[in-house]
């Protein structure tokens, strides 16, 4: 939120579905195996269609979600390594650096998804978190790579993003 201080590590921690924190692992472990120096908003995507059967549902029916994790999976075969070594920014916030040696940091644009999915959880008077949050504000950042890689599949971010209002 303006003028209010960052949120720390263990406030948001604190605020996070157990399936979203799940969701955050799996990023983690997703940038990781993949030498990836950033967990990214693909990562987090790509994590929150596999944990996430309420992010599942609200593609719809159809072939939408195969098609995305097609996307997501060719990322470590030859689609995403131009990515590799680059910054993911959408120029909303600073890297932040991981913990510990090895430890993949975030790319900006990841951590203002993070930020705006608890807001709109607090907007929504949720005291937590939940995996519609974080794909709504993933929607909302056109130049994210999440954004890219539905937009490759096919799915409209904007739709998308409009479709989570209700939820």
């Amino acid at each position: 939120m303006p003028g209010q201080p960052a949120v720390t590590r263990a406030e948001l921690d604190a605020r996070l579905t157990v399936e979203l924190a799940s969701v955050i692992a799996g990023a983690r472990r997703r940038a990781v195996r993949d030498g990836d120096r950033q967990i990214d908003t693909a990562h987090l995507l790509h994590s929150l269609i596999e944990t996430d059967p309420e992010v599942r549902a609200a593609f719809g029916p159809g072939p939408r979600v195969a098609r995305v994790l097609g996307y997501l999976v060719q990322r470590s075969i030859g689609y995403g390594l131009r990515w590799q070594g680059s910054v993911e920014d959408s120029g909303a916030l600073p890297a932040v650096r991981g913990t510990g040696p090895g430890a993949p940091g975030w790319s900006p644009s990841a951590v203002a998804a993070l930020e705006g999915a608890l807001e709109r959880a607090l907007l929504r008077g949720a005291n937590r978190v939940a995996g519609v949050d974080l794909l709504a504000s993933l929607a909302d950042d056109s130049d994210c790579r999440a954004v890219e890689v539905l937009r490759r599949a096919g799915v409209d971010a904007g739709r998308l993003g409009r479709r989570m209002e209700d939820v």
